[in-house]
Parts: C-alpha cells; structure tokens; sequence
C-alpha cells in the first residue's frame, strides 16, 4: 500500500535558486543567481576555525549559543545603533538566518493569525507563516522604485495582524528603508500588538553613504522587533549557515524555546571563531566599501548592453530591466538567458503571491571581478 500525505505547502515545489543553480551548472553558465560568493573567505578566519577545532571545541554549543560571541553581537548593537541588549537573555545564536525567521514566526503567530508581507518577499516567509497556521497578507512594493506602499501597510492591518515582514537592505530589490519609512512604520505599529519580523542580513552592505535603520535604533521600534542577522552574508561563508536573532526579552524568551526543539545548537568551532574575528569591527565596517567597488564594476561593465541598471542601494544584488531585448516574461527569459547566453539570474516574479512580473531580473555581484567581467561580456552581446 502507497501512504499518502496531505501536504502542508500545497502550493511550494524546489525553490527558484536550486532551480536556476542546477541549470546553470547544466549548460556551464556564470552563475549569478543564488546570492553566494564565488571567491574564497578570509584565510584567518579558515585558522580560527582549525585552531578551535584542534584545541577540542568540537561538541555541542550551549543551545543559546556561545557567549562571547553573543557578547560580540551585543557590542555591535551598542557601537553601530545606541542600544543594549543583554546576551544572556536577548540573543540567540542560529543554524543561519532562515532558522531565526522560522523561529520567530513559530514563536509569535497562533494558528489564524495574520501575517502582513511585502513583496517582492524572500521565499522562506509565506511558507513558514503558512506551517505554523498562520494567514498570508500580502502587500505590494511600488514599482519601479521598489518603495514600501504605507497606505496599502495600513489597509492590510486587522485584528488578527500579529506578525510584520520587513527586510531592509531588500533582498531581490536592493532597495533600502529611509527616515521617512521608520515614521510611517512607527505611526501604524503604535498601541497595536503587532511584532515586527525584521530580516536585517545585509545590514552591512549599503552603499552611497546612506545609513540602516535597523529596528535597533529605535526603541519604539525595538520593543516589538525580532532583528535576524547572518554572519553567512558579512563573512562571505554562506555555508556555514551561521545566523542570529536579537530581541527584547519577553518575545526572546518564547523564541528561544522554538529554537531549543528546531537545530537545538549551531556548529561550536565557527561560533568560536567568529566571536574571535568580530572583536576587530573592521570586519564588518569595511564591507560597504569592498562591496560597492564590486556593484560599480558590474554596472560600468554592462554600461553598453540593453539592460538598464535600477538602483541598488544596498545587498550584493543588482535589479536589471530587460524589457528593450524581449516581452519574455522573467522566468521564460532568464532560462533561455542561461542556456543560449550562459549567464543565471533569478526571475523576481516567483518573489510574489500572484505573479508580477515588471521584466526585471535579479544579478548576484557578490563575484569574483573577472567572474563579474565575464558574465558582463556575455550580456552585453545579447
């Protein structure tokens, strides 16, 4: 006899990165899709790693995660945004950032509760608000610009809205919040019980001398936030799957018992070692700059093709329109993109509840330069 399941996600096959991924590797192309970085990581912190690992810290981490590194989270909080954290009690080491966003919905929303996203949202979002028995509300970005719709936030808010999405720097977009977002945030929050998811993994990647309004910074804001963060992104180690949440107390409190029944722990030599590599800030102060040289020379170098370059202000994803080469709708085009051309992107439409697709596509420049030069030329002779 065959067993059937009743499936939780319906309506959620192999994600659009494994896809494009697996097709590129098919047809040999450059694959700028997947957000991962072709070149290697800091070679002191590859010895760290080894050193912790010779000198016997192989076996589980505390289930909180170790507290000197937590303590290195804290001092980045207090040096970059003004505020405390306590990280015996307000932070929580994870299995990479989509554990912590897990963690957090699991944490805050009760089954028919809502939910509010704004899409183009990353894809890990519905489904575990969906697992947890929560209801989707999706709102939409204005595009091209990619600005947050405050009056469409609002209209979306219920009695039953228990959970905000936010992601600042935006991933597909490279869109960033502003002054003017936190006070239209801060307006619609104020005297609800809504708890703000904010996915803040490319914290350290803006660009232009702009700045990022973490949640942190505000203690309105604060008081309500999970803030998610990856060292995957900041260290260049996206395998490693290293992440973290910050909280106030009470809501860390209900999050770390989620966490203590989903991964339990999370790999005890690379916690040592990046708690050793954070206590010089440089690690992560230099980051906008190194990235910034890298979206430079990818749009310098495309500066010729039909593509047209949309801001990006921040994360190591640049948006290209594509509607002067072909009326192909994004997914169509990015396949054929990587089989005839031999360059992979992700198609953003799949980024949305019900497809909208502006023939845009998302490129990854977290590259090597001649990686990001070779896959200019290619796009440049379509």
């Amino acid at each position: 006899m065959t067993i059937q399941m009743q499936s939780k996600l319906p309506g959620v096959g192999v994600t659009i990165f494994t896809v494009m991924s697996a097709l590129a590797s098919e047809h040999g192309a450059i694959n700028l899709s997947q957000g991962f970085p072709d070149f290697a990581i800091d070679g002191e912190l590859v010895e760290l790693v080894a050193r912790h690992m010779r000198e016997g810290r192989n076996q589980y981490a505390p289930m909180q995660g170790v507290m000197l590194l937590r303590e290195r989270i804290a001092e980045k909080a207090r040096l970059l945004y003004s505020c405390e954290y306590d990280p015996a009690t307000e932070i929580c080491i994870t299995s990479g950032g989509t554990e912590a966003l897990y963690a957090a919905v699991a944490a805050a929303i009760q089954p028919g509760y809502e939910a509010v996203l704004i899409e183009p949202a990353y894809d890990s979002y519905a489904p575990a608000v969906l697992l947890s028995g929560g209801v989707p509300v999706f709102c939409q970005m204005r595009y091209p610009g990619y600005t947050i719709d405050w009056d469409q936030v609002r209209d979306s808010i219920t009695a039953k809205t228990r959970i905000l999405f936010l992601n600042s720097p935006h991933n597909p977009t490279g869109s960033i919040l502003g002054a003017d977002d936190i006070h239209a945030l801060t307006n619609i929050v104020s005297g609800t019980g809504i708890i703000i998811i904010s996915d803040e993994v490319y914290e350290h990647i803006i660009f232009d001398g702009r700045r990022h309004e973490s949640m942190a910074r505000y203690p309105e804001l604060r008081e309500r936030s999970f803030i998610i963060g990856s060292f995957g992104k900041t260290c260049h180690a996206t395998g490693w799957k290293v992440g973290y949440a910050m909280g106030p107390g009470p809501l860390m409190k209900e999050f770390i018992k989620v966490h203590q029944y989903l991964t339990f722990a999370t790999c005890t030599p690379m916690q040592y070692a990046l708690a050793d590599y954070f206590a010089n800030s440089d690690t992560y102060l230099s980051l906008a700059g190194f990235y910034a040289k890298k979206r430079d020379l990818f749009r310098e170098s495309i500066a010729g093709s039909r593509f047209t370059c949309m801001p990006s202000s921040g994360t190591y994803f640049q948006m290209l329109d594509y509607s002067k080469i072909t009326d192909e709708p994004d997914v169509e085009f990015a396949r054929r993109m990587t089989i005839e051309h031999q360059v992979a992107a992700i198609p953003p439409s799949v980024f949305y509840d019900r497809t909208n697709d502006n023939r845009t596509l998302r490129f990854c420049f977290a590259k090597r330069d001649e990686t990001l030069l070779e896959a200019a030329g290619r796009l440049c002779r379509i």
